[in-house]
């Protein structure tokens, strides 16, 4: 077994399932049978788990806290964390060593079964949706799906809301997006404003390009008003250079090593990572002589910027 570190806990990375059966059934049975009422034969799955890898989390004195599981058709299942160990980076911990793991085993992708409130969760890590939600054991789910070592294609509106979440969540503390009026239907949708308040009251900065400010100021976008909250986080500067005016994509990227691309603007299609640093230097090297001849958008100040 090998593990890794977190805030009072240790995430197993791989756990034999022999010996850390009662305590896999343990978390389960806490979160999915008894809290979600998910029927006791569904959950067992007694045939396929001693087929599947294992991830344990532990606390400091070695009680099981959380759990997770790789399938043999390449698939992330089980993910549970006891209740009071919610918003404290065990999810998160367990989600990595279950992705480390697969990239281990050399899989090229991987694909889960998110239940619905969980969907935010698993875009921040890069899985993208797919398909229609759908029950599972009475549960609202939607099927999601990450590519290993590749660009992820994003070809409809829900995948890029996800993209652009992994993007917003894998900042450090910079975000860059090169837009034409705020891509509606996308930057207005309230989990990505969500995201972008949460990115700049824990400190840290967006910057945005625009082909064509006054688009979005005459549609009332929500992300100005956001702006005009909180004026330290938020920079808007207007594309005026014919050059720049003809260019004829747009991509959110951050500090980090997290993009996301679309090689025409005015569509949601594109491609997307959040662990390729190369080519997030790149569209930062691109963004960055764009801003400096930009104008600020003054005519957002006035609104009380």
């Amino acid at each position: 077994m090998s593990a890794a570190s977190g805030q009072g806990f240790s995430v197993v990375a791989v756990a034999d399932y022999a010996a850390a059966k009662p305590a896999l059934r343990a978390v389960r049975e806490a979160v999915f049978v008894r809290e979600q009422q998910v029927p006791e034969a569904l959950e067992l799955d007694a045939e396929r788990d001693p087929l599947c890898e294992h991830v344990l989390a532990l606390d400091a004195a070695g009680v099981p806290i959380g759990t997770g599981r790789l399938t043999p058709d390449r698939r992330i299942g089980r993910m549970a964390v006891l209740a009071p160990w919610r918003g404290r980076g065990v999810g998160d911990a367990l989600l990595a060593a279950l992705l480390q793991r697969a990239a281990e085993l050399g899989w090229r992708e991987v694909s889960l079964h998110s239940q619905a409130g969980a969907v935010g969760f698993y875009a921040r890590h890069g899985f993208l949706p797919l398909g229609e939600r759908f029950l599972e054991a009475g549960i609202e789910h939607l099927g999601m799906r990450r590519l290993l070592g590749a660009a992820n294609p994003v070809d409809n509106r829900e995948a890029a809301l996800a993209a652009l979440l992994g993007v917003i969540a894998g900042a450090r503390r910079s975000l860059a997006i090169y837009s034409r009026e705020l891509d509606p239907g996308l930057l207005d949708r309230a989990d990505a404003v969500a995201a972008l308040r949460r990115h700049a009251t824990a400190g840290g900065g967006v910057r945005v390009l625009l082909q064509d400010p006054a688009a979005p100021q005459r549609a009332l976008a929500p992300l100005i008003g956001l702006a005009q909250r909180l004026p330290t986080a938020f920079e808007f500067r207007a594309i005026e250079e014919p050059v720049d005016q003809n260019y004829p994509s747009a991509y959110a990227v951050n500090d980090r090593d997290g993009w996301y691309f679309r090689t025409l603007g005015h569509r949601f299609e594109g491609e997307t990572r959040i662990d390729d640093g190369a080519r997030a230097r790149q569209l930062r090297a691109h963004f960055d002589p764009v801003w400096e001849r930009a104008r600020p958008c003054s005519e957002y100040r006035a609104l009380g910027i």
